[in-house]
C-alpha cells in the first residue's frame, strides 16, 4: 500500500480522477478496464505487457484473438501521459492498468471497493502466442477452467468470484453461438441454456458467423457492479459456456450459493482480485518502468 508515497504523492489520486472523469461520459469503461486487468495478469503475470504493440518482427499480446476486442487504452496512455509530466518514471503502467480497473469500477459507489497494492514493475516481453496459450477461453469447461487458474495460483473459490466480474460488460456472439446453433455438432442447442433465454439470443445472434453483435452478459443489469450474475447463472442464463461449467462441479457450485449474498460477494471479490493482481509481479530490479505504455524503453 501506498509505494509512491513519497516518490510520487499524488499518483493515485491523478489515475481516480482521470477514470472517473471517463466513466462519468462512458459506463462501458469499467468493464473494458476490468478485463484489461485481467488479460495483462494472466500473461506474464500483471506486468502490462498486454500494452505493448506490436513491432515489424513481434507479434505482441494486442493482436491475440482474446486481445481484439479490448478497448481503453488511450485513457491509459492518458494517465501516463498526466503522470509523466508530475513525477517521470515513476509509475509504472502495470499499476495504472490494476488503478484504472479498481477506480473505473469503483466510480459507480464513489468509493473505492477493494485496495490495490503498487510498486509492480512493467514487463519487457509480449507474444500473441503466450496470450492465445494463458487467457482463459469463453469455450473452457470445468476442468480446464480450473487448470487454467491453478496455473496461477488461483483457487476454484478465485476462480467463481472472479467470474462474477462478467456482471458488468458485453459478449460477442461467436464466442457463444455454437451453444444457441451447433452444440455438439448436430445443430443443437445446448441442453444447460435456459431455452427463453436461448430463444432471445437468436433474436440477437442470428448465425453461428456473426462476430459483430454484442450482448450484455448479465442483462438484467449490464452496467451495474452487482453480484446478479450469480442470479442468473443460478437460471442456467450464463452467457459462455465457461459460466455455465461453474455449475458442473460441486465445489463451484457451492460457492456460486454463497455468492447470491451481496455482501459477501463484495467483500470476496476485493480478496480474489487483488490475489489476481499479484499474478508474478515484476518488483525491485525486475522489468522496468515505461516511458510510454505501448513501447519497451530504448
Amino acid at each position: 500500500m501506498h509505494f509512491y508515497e513519497e516518490s510520487c504523492p499524488h499518483a493515485e489520486e491523478i489515475v481516480k480522477e482521470i477514470i472517473w472523469n471517463r466513466v462519468a461520459c462512458n459506463s462501458t469503461l469499467p468493464a473494458k478496464f476490468l478485463r484489461m486487468h485481467f488479460h495483462d495478469c494472466f500473461v506474464r503475470g500483471c506486468d502490462a505487457s498486454v500494452l505493448i504493440d506490436s513491432t515489424a518482427n513481434n507479434l505482441a499480446e494486442k493482436a491475440a484473438i482474446p486481445n481484439l476486442s479490448l478497448a481503453g487504452f488511450d485513457i491509459i496512455d492518458e494517465v501516463k501521459t498526466e503522470l509523466e509530466k508530475t513525477c517521470p518514471g515513476v509509475v509504472s503502467c502495470a499499476d495504472i492498468v490494476a488503478l484504472a480497473a479498481r477506480d473505473s469500477v469503483s466510480y459507480q459507489f464513489q468509493r473505492p471497493i477493494w485496495d490495490v497494492l503498487t510498486g509492480r514493475r512493467d514487463g519487457i516481453i509480449s507474444r500473441k502466442s503466450e496470450a492465445l496459450a494463458n487467457i482463459p477461453s469463453p469455450f473452457f469447461n470445468f476442468t480446464t477452467l480450473k487448470q487454467s487458474f491453478a496455473n496461477k495460483s488461483l483457487s476454484v473459490h478465485d476462480l467463481v468470484v472472479l467470474s462474477g466480474g462478467h456482471t458488468i460488460g458485453v459478449g460477442l456472439c461467436n464466442f457463444f453461438s455454437n451453444r444457441l446453433y451447433n452444440f455438439t455438432g448436430n445443430n443443437d442447442e445446448d441442453p444447460s441454456l435456459n431455452s427463453t433465454y436461448a430463444a432471445f439470443l437468436k433474436t440477437q445472434c442470428k448465425s453461428l458467423s456473426n462476430n459483430v453483435t454484442t450482448v450484455p452478459m448479465d442483462p438484467g443489469s449490464p452496467l451495474s457492479f452487482d453480484n446478479n450474475y450469480f442470479k442468473i447463472l443460478k437460471q442456467n442464463e450464463g452467457l459462455f459456456q465457461s459460466d455455465a461449467a461453474l455449475l458442473t462441479d460441486s465445489e463451484a457450485t457451492y460457492n456460486v450459493n454463497e455468492l447470491l449474498n451481496s455482501q459477501k460477494f463484495f467483500t470476496e471479490f476485493a480478496q480474489s482480485i487483488m490475489r489476481m493482481g499479484a499474478i508474478q509481479v515484476l518488483t525491485g530490479t525486475s522489468g522496468e518502468i515505461r516511458k510510454n505504455c505501448s513501447v519497451v524503453n530504448p
